[in-house]
């Protein structure tokens, strides 16, 4: 190409653009200028970010809880005729287990029946962090879809006979939001009693923080478990010491369980595996945890 092209074509444009600039007389106002767009307030970055991601637009995540629901309805038949068969860890079986206690599957609600990362996708857009207002305002909206494979699996256990029971630490005053969600999602609700959220009360029983023992107990008294569904630690079994080292601890005796009566899913947006490695203080500042959150990573 020849040099003297864009020599002459650089030269035009900068005439043409001094000639749009016209003097102006002495104390004559500035000419208007064009409006600026408005730069967006930054949001910082969260690490919830791809979880969130993961959870909405991965078919992986779908195709995980369809499998877990699926085997375990292909196992509640055989679990349902063995008198002896028990989910309960055997602290919270505190009544013996015998054919006059009714079949019952107790499930964890959100992230287990129900799907709440548009709420983590609030968190994450507004820039916050989580907080029981917003939380309980996510809540009475009722509008959470079912997790993939939750009511076909549910409507099975209730059309055989079983009772779903769902233990959840969802406030006891969100009662009646969360049973008309569950209702609305299509999976079945016998009534109040199947709902035990945080604040139920147990008799002879000493609620720990919100430990899920207690209704594990009430339960116990009332129904045969034949499996437990859920996405933490302590959907399954007390922890009396949320650190890794007592996480794993809590849930040494039942390895063999896991698949056969207990049946675990992933969430990588929140539960108590994060606190776990900042010694449970979340009134640290939020990058001193995230510094902590870093270090208890592996690179080996």
């Amino acid at each position: 190409m020849s040099l003297i092209r864009p020599l002459v074509l650089g030269c035009a444009l900068a005439l043409s653009a001094c000639a749009t600039v016209a003097p102006q007389p002495k104390g004559a106002p500035a000419p208007a200028q064009a409006a600026q767009p408005a730069v967006a307030a930054a949001v910082p970055a969260d690490d919830n970010l791809n979880a969130a991601l993961w959870s909405q637009r991965a078919v992986e995540h779908d195709m995980i809880y369809e499998e877990v629901f699926r085997d375990a309805q292909a196992k509640l038949a055989t679990a349902l005729k063995d008198p002896t068969w028990d989910a309960l860890p055997k602290d919270d079986r505190t009544t013996p287990i015998s054919r006059k206690l009714k079949p019952a599957v107790v499930l964890d609600i959100d992230e287990t029946v129900l799907d709440n990362s548009p709420y983590q996708v609030r968190v994450i857009r507004g820039g916050g962090e989580f907080n029981e207002a917003d939380w309980a305002a996510w809540c009475k909206e009722a509008v959470a879809r079912a997790m993939p494979g939750a009511v076909a699996f549910t409507q099975w256990a209730a059309s055989h006979g079983i009772a779903v029971i769902y233990v959840s630490n969802r406030a006891k005053d969100l009662d009646e939001p969360t049973l008309r969600n569950l209702r609305q999602a299509g999976l079945p609700v016998s009534g109040p009693e199947a709902f035990l959220g945080l604040g139920t009360f147990v008799p002879d029983c000493d609620q720990v923080g919100t430990e899920k023992g207690c209704r594990r107990q009430l339960i116990a008294s009332k129904y045969r478990v034949l499996m437990q569904f859920g996405d933490q630690v302590g959907d399954f079994v007390t922890v009396l010491a949320n650190t890794p080292e007592g996480r794993e601890k809590a849930i040494a005796p039942y390895r063999a369980w896991v698949g056969e009566r207990w049946f675990v899913f992933p969430n990588p947006t929140y539960g108590s595996w994060e606190p776990a490695v900042f010694n449970n203080d979340y009134t640290l500042p939020r990058e001193e945890r995230r510094k902590l959150k870093i270090d208890a990573l592996r690179d080996k």
